[in-house]
């Protein structure tokens, strides 16, 4: 349920709406507006109590929410989140580009792609420390080494950064050298992560799950959301499905449905959709043409020499490309890149 204040409802009327929430049993939420306050009510179903909170001095209406998620819907939230990170931002009426290696190789390396990133126009660098791999063979990442050199980089070209965070036992280390925190695909369910990431207090850029609805991703920032982190960046990077012709299907139609459905930001990542990059371009601008608040690009000075994902990774000069069209299409949509 959502308890709706009357406009310019007095403090001692909000706090007395809680106090009566919290004595029939439930968690209330309060979110202050430039004129009203609203209450969640967080709590199993069914929620009772609905006529006692509505005669409550100073309550305009109490409402239901019909959907399983609460904190993440438009109901609780009819107005765009817009995601602080460091000194930009994700959502709203801008288009943000993330960009940097699949996985961090080197300092020179990462400082080579990070020049390219600024200099192209982007807005966050990223960049994999720890790499859960399918094989475990494959390379896994330089650990907190990576971590320092992204964050140094991320210093010296004056752009905050993100990474995946992969379990709890270094998450704490993750979140210490950087601005973002990624939870990849493979993690999306996992609930004891989410609220751990979430209670950092650092931003979540939360990746939608190989085989995972649009339902169940909402759900999943639930969890953060719940914890009082409301600093969540949804990611469409592409679904599995039976397709043989791209690595991933890039579920463009998700876009406007976690955007009608949420009021949380939502990206996409065109890189590992495709796994090809000559397909990274036109997926990009198909994720922005569709409303993308933004797109997060594989790019390395060397691909053909990656420890990681090199077929999918675009050369500075192709990344450049990229941004300048993708600059258009914004344009076209009535978004900005800055």
């Amino acid at each position: 349920m959502i308890v709706i204040m009357k406009v310019n409802a007095s403090q001692a009327a909000i706090d007395r709406v809680q106090f009566e929430i919290e004595k029939l049993g439930y968690i209330p939420r309060p979110a202050p507006g430039e004129s009203r306050t609203l209450i969640g009510v967080i709590g199993p179903k069914p929620l009772r109590g609905k006529q006692h909170l509505q005669a409550l001095p100073e309550v305009s209406d109490v409402l239901d929410i019909s959907t399983p998620y609460k904190l993440a819907s438009r109901e609780w939230q009819p107005q765009d989140t817009i995601v602080k990170v460091g000194n930009t931002s994700i959502g709203g009426n801008k288009v943000s580009v993330i960009a940097g290696p699949c996985s961090i190789e080197s300092y020179e390396q990462t400082k080579i792609v990070g020049e390219a990133v600024k200099s192209a126009g982007g807005h966050i660098l990223r960049g994999g420390a720890f790499k859960p791999r399918t094989s475990p063979y494959s390379f896994q990442g330089l650990g907190e080494e990576g971590l320092k050199i992204l964050k140094q980089v991320g210093l010296e070209v004056n752009l905050p950064t993100v990474t995946e965070v992969i379990d709890t036992e270094v998450l704490e280390m993750t979140a210490e050298y950087t601005d973002m925190l990624q939870i990849g695909t493979r993690n999306m369910q996992n609930y004891t992560l989410l609220k751990e990431a979430a209670r950092t207090g650092k931003p979540i850029l939360l990746k939608r799950g190989m085989s995972a609805t649009v339902k169940e991703t909402i759900l999943a920032a639930e969890y953060i959301l719940n914890e009082g982190n409301e600093q969540v960046t949804l990611c469409e990077r592409g679904i599995r499905t039976f397709v043989d012709h791209t690595r991933n299907t890039l579920d463009v139609s998700a876009i406007p449905a976690f955007q009608r459905l949420s009021h949380l930001p939502v990206i996409v990542d065109p890189s590992h959709a495709a796994g090809k990059r000559h397909k990274v371009l036109p997926l990009a601008l198909a994720g922005v043409a569709a409303g993308a608040h933004g797109i997060m690009i594989e790019v390395h000075p060397n691909p053909e020499e990656a420890l990681s994902d090199g077929p999918q990774q675009l050369v500075p000069a192709d990344f450049k490309d990229l941004v300048d069209r993708t600059r258009m299409v914004a344009e076209a949509v009535g978004k900005r890149l800055d």
